[in-house]
């Protein structure tokens, strides 16, 4: 009698079990649920507008250099925005052929500084440019690459303005006349530091 072939057993399969692949999914659940109240996005908004508030400045000095006009930033604190006018005959009137660009702050911010310390340098309010275009503070870029005067301008979370517990979320944006560079700042909860 002819023996039987021996029996093999089918190729195991890779992969995950059913049961594997729900505790994997529990487990992320329970991270989420922990991690996700800690996630703090009104401070990362505030962070990311003054920074680019801080690089349209920047920006703007720079066009004055290289073309040789002013540039001047009207800080918009009722649009939340700053208006960059390519002043070319530097007569202060956005004429026809003359640019205009705008730089939201983003959505969760506005000018101003909640509850948080007063910088000497900035004053008290959410602006701090003496100069005017209208009824909007007013900072013009010369073509040396000077600002018109110091000075700068609080940003903070819509949460800041409303509750004390977030005076922290406040940022700064400081302009020196001289230089015209602007740098940024931070409020830790009793002190502003300067942002890299």
């Amino acid at each position: 009698m002819p023996l039987a072939p021996p029996l093999r057993r089918p190729p195991a399969r890779a992969g995950f079990s059913l049961i594997e692949l729900l505790i994997v999914i529990a487990v992320i659940a329970v991270v989420s649920a922990i991690a996700i109240p800690r996630l703090n996005v009104s401070r990362y908004r505030v962070n990311a507008a003054t920074r680019s508030s801080a690089s349209t400045l920047a920006y703007a000095q720079r066009q004055a250099v290289s073309f040789q006009h002013d540039m001047r930033v009207v800080f918009r604190t009722d649009l939340g925005l700053l208006e960059i006018h390519e002043d070319k005959d530097n007569d202060g009137v956005a004429d026809a052929g003359e640019r205009v660009t705008r730089s939201e702050l983003g959505e969760g911010v506005r000018f101003g500084r909640g509850t948080a310390a007063v910088m000497a340098e900035l004053g008290t309010g959410p602006v701090a440019f003496d100069a005017r275009s209208g009824e909007f503070p007013l900072l013009v870029f010369h073509r040396d690459g000077s600002a018109s005067e110091n000075g700068g301008f609080y940003l903070i979370s819509h949460r800041g303005a409303a509750d004390a517990r977030y005076a922290d979320d406040a940022r700064a944006v400081g302009v020196v006349r001289a230089s015209g560079r602007p740098a940024w700042f931070a409020y830790d909860g009793s002190t502003w530091k300067r942002g890299n």
